[in-house]
């Protein structure tokens, strides 16, 4: 029998949860679930999809420890990104 999706997503919820490992829960996409863990140097988000499937990405840190400075970095991407959106919108 196949395992149904609130089957995994709950084992994978009590499995977090007796090993004391800290998560979220998220709903960005219409047909997922989405479960971000946090481990030392990592983040994990983890999708249960309502077909059954699972999906994993993995963001693992360099080790590189940054100071305040770095935080505009954030900034600038995000105008980088309305800058090629306004491009391409400007081609339509």
């Amino acid at each position: 029998m196949k395992t149904s999706f609130f089957n995994k997503f709950l084992t994978f919820l009590n499995q977090l949860e007796q090993q004391k490992i800290n998560y979220q829960i998220h709903h960005h996409r219409d047909e997922a679930v989405m479960i971000t863990v946090s481990i030392v140097g990592e983040r994990w988000e983890i999708e249960f999809l309502e077909n059954g499937d699972i999906e994993v990405e993995k963001f693992i840190s360099n080790g590189e420890i940054e100071g305040e400075e770095a935080l505009k970095e954030i900034f600038e991407r995000e105008k980088l990104d309305d800058s090629i959106v306004e491009q391409i919108s400007l081609l339509s």
